[in-house]
């Protein structure tokens, strides 16, 4: 099995390195700016002359907005706007064309409405302090050195690496693996160099490849597992939020930028600003790390693993609780997930998002009709079982693996959670990875249960 994959290592550059990093990431961003100026001229006066009654035959030419047409347009003009352009590689400029030509395509297609999800504004300049320097390298020497702590790049030569490159040498040496493109991007004060790679994977099979297992995330538990068993929330960013606000008030007693006046900030400043970035970066890495080690663990022990379609952006709505589902990343275990049960040989299951499971009894199938969020025990009054809210979630999740085996492909189907009913009635799941095509879904039967009301939702 081929999938792209990518390898992420840290760097450790030399002052002289660093700075030949940051001149192909101004490249980029000279040549973004040029091209997003050069766009919106035409784009301005083709509608000025239309508002002059101009016929379209007599317009001004049109750009194309394809990176062949931004790199042609950007290769005429580049000796008068960037005459240090032989200084740099190539793949500087094309980095920032690249950029522009998706950013366009997105916002073209978000108006046409042919991109799904929220509104894609229309691209913006690139700032030289605000923006996060990045650079990606498609063509030329791109190579792990054979004592796989050093890599070679185009232009900027052999960097040293933070860490053993072994992973991706291996493949590389093997032949399962080939390198597409690598990027150098700078996170928190620390260089990063990600390879891109095809990547040729074994057939795998989970360690317990007929179990089932439900998850329920949430805010007090980061997971809760249909087996019993608990995961602890880290709450990296609670834990760090002391020092963010010394720094963060300490910063603000320090002379910053002033865009308006061209004041530039001081050096504590930016000390300051430093710091309080790696903090930041400090919590992020911890977050990814905790996350990728529970997704990898369900994905190589169960053969099934059934989530919940949650609404982040509208739970991230609750002012009360938006830090703490963010700080969780309830979205990443998803996504996480998606992939590496795919990777290992199992499939993910996701519920629909109108489905029960916090309502449900998971003994006898009785939907509540309301269930507070403060009421973290489950009391059912028609067979009185008592359990855990997100225990009982969980375990109603782990059920709709055998509901849908049983009910195979075809329409979507779920049940409304605002309605009381006397059984599980119609479910639906959607399953995202495994032999069945990714968006597959399928219509689990009513098992002999009545209902009183089914909503449908297409995905």
């Amino acid at each position: 099995m081929k999938t792209i994959q990518a390898y992420r290592f840290a760097l450790d550059l030399t002052p002289v390195q660093e700075r030949d990093v940051l001149a192909h990431a101004g490249a980029a961003r000279v040549a973004h700016n040029w091209a997003l100026a050069r766009v919106k001229a035409v784009m301005g006066q083709r509608t000025a002359e239309r508002s002059y009654g101009v016929p379209d035959e007599l317009l001004t030419p049109s750009l194309s907005w394809s990176l062949a047409g931004l790199r042609k347009a950007w290769n005429a003009a580049k000796p008068g706007v960037a005459p240090w352009w032989g200084e740099v590689s190539k793949e500087a400029f094309n980095t920032g064309l690249d950029a522009l030509c998706r950013a366009l395509k997105n916002w073209a297609d978000s108006r046409t409405g042919k991109r799904a999800g929220r509104p894609v504004g229309f691209p913006r300049f690139k700032s030289r302090r605000r923006t996060t320097p990045s650079v990606r390298f498609t063509t030329g020497a791109i190579r792990i050195e054979p004592d796989r702590m050093h890599v070679v790049l185009p232009r900027l030569g052999r960097l040293k690496l933070h860490e053993s490159a072994r992973k991706l040498a291996r493949r590389v040496d093997d032949g399962t693996a080939r390198i597409m493109s690598a990027t150098v991007r700078r996170d928190g004060r620390r260089w990063h160099v990600s390879f891109t790679a095809e990547v040729e994977r074994t057939e795998r099979t989970p360690a317990r490849p007929g179990s089932v297992v439900g998850v329920d995330v949430g805010i007090k538990h980061l997971a809760v597992l249909s087996t019993g068993e608990l995961v602890d929330n880290p709450r990296h960013l609670a834990a760090a939020r002391q020092r963010m606000r010394a720094l963060g008030r300490a910063l603000s007693r320090k002379t910053g930028p002033d865009h308006r006046t061209g004041r530039r900030a001081s050096k504590r400043w930016e000390r300051t600003a430093a710091r309080l970035g790696r903090t930041h970066a400090r919590v992020a890495n911890l977050r990814r790390d905790g996350l990728h080690k529970l997704t990898t663990r369900l994905a190589t022990t169960y053969g099934t693993v059934v989530v919940e379609d949650l609404n982040v952006t509208g739970m991230l709505a609750n002012r009360r609780l938006a830090r703490h589902i963010a700080d969780a990343g309830f979205a990443d275990i998803r996504r996480q997930l998606a992939y590496k049960t795919s990777w290992n040989g199992g499939r993910l299951l996701v519920a629909d998002r109108w489905y029960p499971s916090s309502k449900t009894c998971s003994d006898c199938g009785t939907v509540k009709t309301k269930l507070a969020l403060s009421e973290r025990e489950f009391n059912c009054e028609a067979c009185g079982l008592v359990i855990d809210r997100d225990r009982n979630a969980a375990l109603n999740l782990a059920a709709l693996a055998a509901e849908f085996d049983t009910a195979g492909s075809g329409p979507v189907a779920a049940r409304g959670a605002n309605q009381k009913t006397r059984g599980r009635g119609q479910v639906a799941v959607k399953r995202e990875s495994g032999t069945t095509p990714v968006g597959q879904t399928g219509t689990v039967p009513p098992q002999g249960r009545t209902i009183d009301r089914v909503l449908t939702k297409a995905h």
